[in-house]
Order: structure tokens, then C-alpha cells, then sequence
């Protein structure tokens, strides 16, 4: 069984800073943010540009939400 690591984790291990990361990837400073607060599931070329910095693969990080998904319109009829 193999153990993932968030993309977070991954770049206290590497020392490597938010303003690094988005160089090195190539990606949206915006995003790049996101997807390091778990607040965005990147696309599969976003995972590439990521995980290439790491010299990981895609399937060696964690891509999922951190936040907990709330709903927007209330608890329904009531």
C-alpha cells in the first residue's frame, strides 16, 4: 500500500515556497494557491505541472478537498 502526500506536505518536505511552486509549475499564482489549501481539484495537466516539481507522479499526491462542502441554499423545506 502506498502513502500520498498533499501538496502542502510536499513542499515543506522540499522547502519550497507558494512563489516557487507557481515558477516552477508554470500555473496561476491563484490557483497554484488553491490547490495547495485544498480548496481546488486541479485538472490532469495541472497534476502533471505540479507533480513534475516534486519529480513525483499524479498519482503519488493527494488531490482532494480540504474544505468541507457546505450548502448554499439552507436545509430544504421545512
Amino acid at each position: 500500500m502506498s502513502f500520498t502526500k498533499s501538496v502542502a506536505q510536499l513542499c515543506e518536505e522540499h522547502s519550497i515556497t507558494l512563489e516557487q511552486l507557481v515558477e516552477r509549475s508554470g500555473l496561476d499564482e491563484g490557483r497554484v494557491s488553491a490547490i495547495v489549501m485544498g480548496r481546488w481539484t486541479p485538472s490532469p495537466a495541472e497534476r502533471t505541472s505540479i507533480s513534475g516539481v516534486f519529480g513525483v507522479t499524479p498519482r503519488d499526491i493527494s488531490w482532494g478537498h480540504k474544505t468541507p462542502i457546505q450548502h448554499i441554499y439552507g436545509h430544504g423545506p421545512g
